[in-house]
């Protein structure tokens, strides 16, 4: 197990499609190829196991055309 790795949950708004959820696994792998990703389309809820910052996920995510926040707790 790597333990640099870290456990995101963010809040993403504008997936209104399961090709929306696809775009979004694919902006978080072109970051981390490696990342672990597990979208909930109704909830706009993304768990994400990932070496990358929740920042540089939010940028990449609000580039690609949704609103993404990152979630504590």
């Amino acid at each position: 197990m790597d333990e640099t790795r870290a456990d995101l949950l963010m809040q993403v708004e504008g997936m209104t499609c399961d090709g929306c959820a696809a775009a979004v696994t694919r902006t978080v792998n072109r970051i981390d190829p490696g990342a672990e990703v597990e979208v909930d389309r109704e909830s706009g809820r993304v768990a994400i196991r990932t070496d990358a910052q929740a920042l540089v996920i939010a940028d990449a995510l609000t580039k690609a055309g949704y609103t993404a926040t990152a979630m504590t707790g």
